[in-house]
């Protein structure tokens, strides 16, 4: 009997449409993409439960006419292309004719819609592809879809959706995408009958930036234009003032495209290395031009990916702009200093004593983490193998330590190691300097990670019994949010309440920060906030366990090395950091200590072997 079947239309139709469509975001996306084709320069996006019971877009566009209707919505059907050939000169946004076919397969529509030309507009009911009704109706030119119901048909797809919240935050993701790319068309979106975003028509890339991202977003922007071979590059790159803790705020538009490219971020992320904090990321708002011929957007479902033609030659074009804006000296012709290494010297004289060893001057001398040696000293001494199995099974489980005993191993030997150094002083203004004469070992410590530590298991300790100790702030710290950041932040409010910090709006997307926990002393309100803020979405846990690691992330920032640290300061971190339940590493797992041993040190002089 025959197991392989011709799946019926229906099916074929749904399983098409759940890889085009698979959220709400999806839908926003694809409806706006037709607006902008269409024409539009006024759209608006109105969503209700995060777009899963309603989403409606309007626009000011050619609109469809009353005979297209119906191809409108059949799979492949599309006015952008006409043959193979037009997929290499794209400069529509949408081409593939799927999103309206699929959208119809998965939810039930209604649309609204008048060309210019026409006397009425026409109002039709669509569901599983097929137009329910049609009427002539009074409307202005454009077109409105209304999509209700997303997955009502399909179950499953429905229960995978998230939470009203989070379908919301993606929509509102793709339009402030769509809207920051699209100067000369205004946008207002409407999220549960709230005005989030209200943006006008505006030929000022600045002022377009400015009314989207904010004033302390925009004021830190440096403008870029530059043109060569083909390929245009303009935009806005932030200053070293600007950056945040992931890429959230880094947009690249290709031909007004937004795709996500990380060959071309890397390209402008190299070149803030030195100017900004490790593991920190510009902010940039780019533009690039080119041939449609030489790009191809049919590589991806969603059209976020491309690929060029010539690469190299974009990425060389980038490259030479970036420079253009941040290094104008470059130009200026400079001596070049030639820097020889001591090895090299080395060889430019004979030594008064020769030896039959040549000795390798930049051998690294030996630093471990202490705690890794001191557990298994007697590791390598020979055992004695019993035949007999009871006897066998026995020794095995003696021998056996379990990760819980080598965890209170590593504390109480650093504990007693600490208990014993003598503090020496500080190295690069980072590293505290320790003598045990007892092990005859130095010892580094990292005060950036051993304060993190100390700082965590207090914090944690204030959170877990219900007592975070929180200090008013002399003035409050006012911070200007971008419309994005100020709806995750009024989101996740009761995160930063419970957090010991007390938040309150101060007028349009400003807010104030009236207290911030104790246990931070005098930190640096702002890129702490905005380390809190930029990291909740990335934490996925329950509640308090999303609490726990979201201080993690906060007593990371609050210190950092280099600050500077005296003699009492210096004793008072050794002391608080022996009486921690975890004093061997950070919360991130990097070791507060490092040992050199004596042994060590004289194996690098040569003075043993």
């Amino acid at each position: 009997m025959s197991k392989i079947r011709i799946l019926d239309n229906i099916t074929i139709q749904k399983i098409a449409a759940g890889e085009v469509i698979e959220r709400p975001s999806s839908i926003v996306k694809e409806l706006v993409e037709n607006s902008l084709d269409a024409g539009a320069d006024n759209i608006t996006i109105e969503i209700k439960d995060g777009g899963k019971s309603y989403i409606r877009v309007t626009d000011n566009g050619d609109g469809i006419d009353g005979d297209d209707l119906s191809l409108a919505f059949m799979r492949h059907s599309t006015s952008k292309l006409s043959k193979a050939e037009d997929l290499y000169k794209i400069k529509s946004l949408g081409f593939r004719g799927e999103a309206l076919a699929s959208i119809s397969h998965v939810s039930r529509v209604e649309v609204m819609t008048k060309t210019k030309d026409a006397l009425g507009g026409v109002n039709a009911l669509i569901e599983e592809g097929k137009i329910l009704s049609q009427e002539s109706i009074g409307c202005p030119k454009g077109t409105t879809m209304i999509v209700r119901d997303l997955f009502y048909n399909i179950p499953v797809r429905k229960d995978f959706l998230k939470s009203d919240l989070t379908e919301s935050n993606q929509v509102s993701d793709i339009v402030y995408k769509v809207a920051l790319g699209s100067l000369k068309t205004s946008f207002k979106f409407i999220k549960d009958n709230k005005i989030i975003l209200n943006t006008s028509k505006n030929n000022n890339m600045k002022s377009h930036i400015y009314s989207i991202l904010g004033k302390d977003f925009s004021k830190n922007l440096t403008e870029i234009n530059f043109e060569e071979n083909g390929v245009h590059v303009y935009g806005y790159i932030s200053n070293n003032k600007l950056y945040r803790s992931n890429r959230s705020h880094q947009y690249i538009y290709i031909n007004g495209r937004y795709v996500v490219d990380k060959s071309l971020s890397s390209v402008i992320e190299n070149h803030y290395k030195s100017t900004i904090p490790l593991n920190r990321f510009p902010c940039f708002i780019i533009f690039l031009d080119l041939d449609p011929s030489n790009i191809d957007v049919n590589i991806h479902p969603t059209k976020q990916e491309i690929k060029f033609a010539n690469e190299t030659q974009v990425m060389e074009v980038m490259n030479k702009g970036i420079k253009e804006v941040l290094y104008p000296s470059l130009s200026i012709p400079s001596m070049d200093f030639k820097i020889n290494s001591i090895k090299d010297k080395q060889q430019e004289f004979t030594p008064l004593l020769a030896t039959d060893n040549d000795m390798d001057i930049h051998k690294d001398i030996i630093v471990r983490d202490f705690t890794d040696t001191i557990l298994y000293k007697e590791k390598d001494e020979p055992k004695i193998i019993e035949t007999d199995l009871f006897e066998e099974s026995k020794m095995i489980k003696e021998e056996f330590i379990c990760e819980e005993d080598i965890y209170d191993e590593k504390t109480k030997n650093i504990r007693n190691v600490l208990s014993r150094i003598r503090p020496m002083g500080i190295i690069f203004n980072t590293y505290i300097l320790g003598e045990d004469e007892l092990n005859q070992s130095l010892y580094f410590i990292d005060q950036h990670a051993a304060h993190e530590r100390i700082m965590y298991e207090k914090y944690l300790k204030e959170f877990r019994t219900e007592s975070i100790v929180t200090q008013n702030l002399l003035a409050p710290e006012i911070i200007e949010l971008t419309n994005m950041e100020k709806i995750k932040l009024m989101e996740n409010i009761n995160i930063f309440k419970d957090l010991g910090f007390d938040v309150e709006e101060f007028g349009n997307n400003s807010i104030a920060i009236r207290a911030v926990p104790l246990v931070f002393g005098i930190p640096r309100i702002k890129d702490l906030f905005y380390e809190i803020l930029d990291n909740i979405d990335s934490v996925k846990s329950n509640y308090d366990a999303k609490l726990e690691k979201i201080m993690k992330i906060a007593c990371t920032k609050a210190v950092k090395g280099g600050d500077h640290m005296g003699k009492i300061e210096i004793y008072a971190l050794i002391q608080q950091l022996k009486l921690c339940d975890s004093p061997h590493s950070c919360p991130h797992g990097r070791p507060t200590v490092l040992e050199m041993t004596k042994r060590d040190i004289e194996k690098s002089f040569l003075r043993i072997v």
